[in-house]
C-alpha cells in the first residue's frame, strides 16, 4: 500500500486544510475513553482494534460461567462511536510504530504492514495473560481476556458435564468434574465462586447419571492469601465465603506442571480435565515498538502527562503504561485506563484549541471490589472496608453503570435479577465455531478484480 491523500477536496483548486490526525490503538477501556474525549476536538480520529467490539472485561467470567451471553457485555465499537463524525473505526492489528515517520503499521484481512500516519498517537493496547515463563501451560490452561476465551471456557465447562453424563467408567467422573483455577486474584475468586454456585444450583437437577454437586472447584495460588491486594480482613472474609461455597483453596505453592491430565502443585497431582488460568497478565509489545524505557514487566515508562519521554506526540495509557503515584505504580485496572484515556484526549483537545493544558495526571481511586458469589462481595475504598450483600449491591450498580450502552445496562440488570430470583442462567449453549467447507475449491476469475477494488478502497481509507 502507498500513502494516499485522505483529505477531501472542496472543488478542483481548493484543497481543504489538513486536520490533525489522532490514531488510537486499542478499543478497550483506555482507547474508547480517549476517543470519546476527542468527540468535539478539531481532529480526525482513527481507532484501530483487532476486533470490531469493545469488551467489558470484568464480566468475562460471567460469560464463561453462563450467567451472561457474550452480547450482554460487549458492544460494537462503531455503534458506540456512531455519533462521532470525526472518528473512523478500523478493524486491523497494529504490528509496529515508526516514530521517525510518525506512522503505525497495520495488518488487515488482505494486506500487511500498511503505514497509517499520525500527528498524535495514543497506545491503549492492553495486556494478555502471562504464564510467567511457562508458555507450555497455555495449551492446557486457557486464559480469560477476550469474548472468544470466555466462550471457549464455557464450552469446556459445559462439555465436561456432558462427557461425564455419557461416560460409562464411573472412575473417570471425578477427573471430568474437577475444575482447577490457577490464580486467586479477583478473576480467579469471582470465577471460582460463580462456578461453585453454577454446579450446585443451576445444574443440580438436570443430569440423571451424575451428581453435579459432587464437582470439585479448586483454587490455587502461590500467594499466602486470596485477593492479595485487598485488606487482610476482606481477604479472610472472601476466603471464608469461598470455603462456604465448597471451593477448595490451595495457597502458598506455585503450580509446577500443567498437562492434559491435571496439575502438579507442591508435589501433589490433582487430576482434572479442565484447568483455567487466572493468574497474571503481561503488557502488549508497545515498549518494543517504541524502543523506549520500560519497567521490569515490559510496560512503557511514561511522564506525568502520559507522554513518552522525548516524544510529546505519543501517549501510552492503561495496562501498557507504567506510572508511579505517591511512590507506587498504578494498578492495571479498568478505572486507571479510563481516566488516563480521558486525560490524553482532553490534553490533545486543549493543545489544539490553544487552551491551558490540564494539570499532570492523577488517578482518583474510586475503590476496588470483587464479587464472591450471589449476593456477596468485598469492597475497599480508602478507609471503607465492606463485605456482604451491601457490597454486592454496590458492585452490581457500579458495573452496570460502566457498561457501554443503555441496552446492555437494561439487559444485564434484568438477567441478574432473574438469576437472583430463579437461578436460571443466560447462555448455556455449547457452540463450536467451525468454518463450512467452501462451495468452490478455486476462486472464480471474476473475483480477482473485485478484490483488488476493495483493497484499494481500504488503502485509501487507512493512509494519507
Amino acid at each position: 500500500m502507498s500513502y494516499a491523500n485522505l483529505d477531501s477536496v472542496d472543488g478542483a483548486d481548493k484543497p481543504k486544510a489538513k486536520t490533525p490526525r489522532v490514531v488510537i490503538v486499542g478499543g478497550g477501556f483506555g482507547g474508547l475513553a480517549a476517543a470519546k474525549a476527542l468527540r468535539k476536538a478539531p481532529v480526525e480520529a482513527i481507532l484501530i482494534d483487532r476486533t470490531n467490539h469493545h469488551v467489558f472485561q470484568p464480566l468475562l467470567y460471567q460469560v464463561a460461567t453462563s450467567v451472561l451471553a457474550p452480547s450482554q457485555m460487549s458492544a460494537p465499537i462503531r455503534e458506540v462511536l456512531r455519533r462521532q463524525k470525526n472518528t473512523t473505526v478500523i478493524m486491523g492489528e497494529v504490528t509496529g510504530v515508526d516514530k521517525a515517520q510518525r506512522c503505525v503499521f497495520v495488518n488487515d484481512v488482505d494486506r500487511e504492514h500498511v503505514p497509517v500516519p499520525y500527528d498524535y498517537l495514543i497506545l491503549a493496547t492492553g495486556a494478555r495473560h502471562s504464564y510467567f515463563g511457562h508458555n507450555e501451560f497455555e495449551k492446557f490452561a486457557p486464559g480469560l481476556k477476550s469474548v472468544a476465551d470466555a466462550v471457549a471456557i464455557r464450552n469446556k465447562i459445559l462439555s465436561a458435564f456432558e462427557q461425564a453424563e455419557a461416560e460409562e467408567n464411573v472412575d473417570l467422573h471425578r477427573d471430568l468434574l474437577t475444575f482447577i483455577l490457577v490464580g486467586a486474584g479477583p478473576t480467579g475468586v469471582e470465577m471460582a465462586a460463580a462456578l461453585a454456585i453454577f454446579v450446585r444450583t443451576s445444574l443440580r437437577s438436570e443430569f440423571r447419571r451424575i451428581d453435579p454437586t459432587s464437582a470439585r472447584i479448586v483454587l490455587i495460588d502461590a500467594a499466602r492469601s486470596v485477593l492479595g491486594t485487598f485488606a487482610p480482613s476482606l481477604s479472610e472474609a472472601a476466603e471464608a465465603h469461598l470455603q462456604k461455597l465448597g471451593v477448595e483453596i490451595h495457597l502458598g505453592h506455585a503450580v509446577e506442571k500443567i498437562d492434559e491430565d491435571g496439575v502438579l502443585v507442591a508435589g501433589e497431582r490433582i487430576a482434572s480435565k479442565t484447568v483455567i488460568w487466572t493468574a497474571g497478565v503481561t503488557p502488549s509489545p508497545a515498549g518494543k515498538w517504541l524502543s523506549v524505557e520500560t519497567d521490569r514487566a515490559g510496560r512503557v515508562r511514561i511522564q506525568p502527562d502520559l507522554r513518552v519521554p522525548s516524544h510529546p506526540e505519543i501517549f501510552v495509557v492503561g495496562d501498557t503504561a507504567s506510572l508511579d503515584q505517591d511512590g507506587k505504580p498504578l494498578a492495571g485496572v479498568a478505572q486507571v485506563a479510563m481516566q488516563q484515556g480521558r486525560y490524553a484526549g482532553k490534553l490533545i483537545r486543549r493543545q489544539l484549541t490553544d487552551k491551558k493544558p490540564p494539570k499532570p495526571f492523577r488517578y482518583f481511586d474510586k475503590g476496588t471490589m470483587a464479587v464472591v458469589g450471589r449476593g456477596y462481595a468485598v469492597l475497599q475504598s480508602g478507609k471503607i472496608h465492606m463485605h456482604g450483600l451491601f457490597a454486592w449491591l454496590a458492585w452490581a450498580f457500579i458495573h452496570i453503570q460502566f457498561l457501554a450502552q443503555l441496552s446492555l445496562k437494561i439487559s444485564v440488570f434484568l438477567q441478574w435479577g432473574w438469576l437472583f430470583l430463579t437461578g436460571q442462567r443466560g447462555s448455556r449453549l455449547i457452540v463450536n465455531y467451525q468454518q463450512s467447507e467452501p462451495a468452490q475449491t478455486t476462486p472464480s476469475p471474476a473475483a480477482s478484480p473485485k478484490r483488488e477494488i476493495q483493497s484499494t478502497r481500504l488503502e485509501t481509507t487507512l493512509t494519507k
